[in-house]
């Protein structure tokens, strides 16, 4: 099985759906058999997709920085707990850590975090799929203007076709297990 590493908001003041598709992302990776990377934070959909990971036995890891463990945010019920010197490390320990990245609704780190990793995918630095949930429509105007970039050659189609866009939670883990067999 694989490590699937998940992006999202750790935002405290999100709408119920998009914690409830949290817990429902941590949930379905658990039932599947495989283990949740997470930015190792307690709160928001963070907190919410480890909660559902856990909540049907599944393996988690959190991936923190010590800055914000000394916020008393960390995932302290995380199976594996990794406390990084920075957001740097962080990345690139989640990166190390996971053989696949999903992405959930979320803000200018969530973005940071796809736009890092498809980045170096696109530089031939890694060959994970990346995959972006585009769930309630969260990411279209997104995904319309990404697109623009190739029309205009700002980016090349094939650095387009790294990153794989789903309208569900369930279609992206099958799109991810596929690539991954």
């Amino acid at each position: 099985m694989a490590a699937i590493c998940v992006f999202c908001a750790s935002s405290r003041t999100l709408d119920q759906r998009w914690l409830d598709l949290a817990t429902a992302t941590g949930q379905e990776i658990a039932r599947r058999g495989h283990t949740l990377v997470s930015g190792g934070g307690c709160v928001g959909m963070m907190g919410a997709v480890a909660d559902g990971a856990r909540s049907e036995d599944g393996h988690t890891v959190g991936v923190i920085p010590q800055i914000l463990v000394d916020r008393e945010i960390a995932d302290t019920n995380s199976d594996e707990l990794v406390i990084t010197d920075g957001m740097f490390d962080r990345k690139a320990t989640m990166l190390e850590k996971s053989d696949a990245f999903l992405t959930l609704p979320g803000g200018l780190g969530t973005l940071d975090e796809l736009f890092e990793v498809w980045t170096i995918a696109m530089l031939g630095m890694h060959r994970k799929p990346v995959v972006l949930v585009d769930a309630h429509g969260f990411y279209t105007g997104l995904v319309h203007w990404l697109a623009g970039l190739a029309e205009n050659s700002f980016a090349r189609p094939a650095a387009m076709d790294l990153l794989i866009v789903a309208e569900s939670v369930p279609e992206a883990l099958n799109k991810i297990e596929s690539l991954l067999e």
